[in-house]
């Protein structure tokens, strides 16, 4: 074999070699970017893209709370399909063992995970507002700007004052980056799926409208602690209702006061001129004082049947209530509460 010939076939091997290392390293390449697990949190963490983020701010988002192995081949793929300009908001889950492949196909196709939102506890519109903020993309104001807008509560059915009744404190699966005027539409949906013909029918048979069952519940809920003191209240309030007596409900006055924190309630805050003053305006007042339970609901079209008209807080501040037939024994209950709020020096 001449000397030519081997410098020439030495020449081949080695482009065949360089070649051949090439292409390993492309599909090693390939195969990192595309195929090999690249996020190993521990366990499933949920990126938030709002529409404020940018590519660089979720980049370091995955970096930083989802252990992602190598941020550079989750960058170049995405870079690869165009990602960067055609974000999508949402709620992404991102989970041990995720390739950039698999990432980057839920992020392209907006293929986000719902989260769960709750709310209770709920006495005004600001404070449901602040708690959906928390929990949701929209802005508090966004639904701000919709409670407190008459033709568009109007078109769901109730106005300004009384739209809290369309609030059922549950736990719902939405999209993390649902809109406002779509959540306010899903909760208008969830009120008339609460509202079966059984429930309206229970509502119809005390003389109720489920709006005034929402606002019965409200004071219910604000007068005792004690949920299993909920239905007897209930039935305290009914009783007074089908008499034609004023509620002379407390919490209404704290209400028309505007002050939740009273300890104790005085003349001067029963003559308070409010439609919402259950001392002075007989009825229920105009809407609910708070957002009322799924259980306060119950409570007032399951109320206890019996013949209570009064009720008093126990004076032992347990939380309980003494409740009484007559005016007579409620005065006995109501002398030693107020004796002990005397001796406990609260004013």
């Amino acid at each position: 074999m001449n000397k030519p010939f081997r410098i020439k076939r030495l020449l081949g091997i080695i482009v065949v070699s360089v070649l051949l290392l090439l292409m390993a390293l492309a599909g090693y390449w390939g195969y990192r970017l595309v195929y090999a697990s690249n996020f190993e949190p521990k366990e499933t963490v949920y990126i938030y893209i709002d529409e404020n983020k940018d590519f660089d701010n979720l980049c370091r988002q995955l970096a930083d709370s989802a252990n992602c192995q190598h941020i550079q081949s989750f960058r170049q793929l995405a870079e690869i399909l165009d990602y960067p300009s055609a974000m999508w908001t949402g709620r992404y889950a991102v989970k041990g063992g995720m390739n950039n492949r698999m990432l980057l196909n839920n992020l392209r196709r907006g293929q986000q995970e719902a989260t769960r939102v709750t709310f209770n506890n709920i006495r005004i519109l600001d404070d449901l507002a602040a708690r959906l903020d928390e929990q949701l993309m929209f802005d508090q104001t966004d639904l701000l700007s919709l409670l407190n807008d008459p033709a568009y509560c109007d078109s769901l059915g109730f106005t300004t004052e009384t739209v809290k009744a369309m609030f059922i404190p549950n736990t719902y699966e939405v999209y993390w980056n649902i809109s406002a005027d779509r959540f306010m539409q899903r909760m208008k949906k969830e009120y008339d799926a609460f509202w079966t013909e059984q429930r309206q029918n229970s509502a119809k048979s005390i003389g109720l409208t489920p709006l005034d069952v929402s606002i019965l519940a409200s004071i219910v809920e604000e007068e005792t602690a004690v949920a299993d003191e909920y239905p007897i209240v209930a039935g305290l309030y009914v009783n007074r209702l089908h008499r034609g007596m004023l509620l002379q409900a407390d919490p209404t006055v704290k209400y028309a006061v505007g002050d939740f924190t009273l300890r104790r309630v005085l003349y001067v805050h029963l003559e308070v001129d409010s439609p919402y003053n259950t001392y002075i305006y007989a009825g229920l007042p105009p809407a609910p004082i708070r957002i009322p339970t799924i259980r306060g609901l119950e409570s007032v079209l399951n109320y206890t049947k019996h013949n209570y008209l009064y009720m008093v807080a126990k004076e032992d501040f347990s939380g309980r209530h003494n409740f009484a037939v007559s005016l007579a024994e409620h005065n006995r209950n109501a002398d030693r509460y107020r004796a002990e709020l005397n001796r406990r020096n609260i004013r």
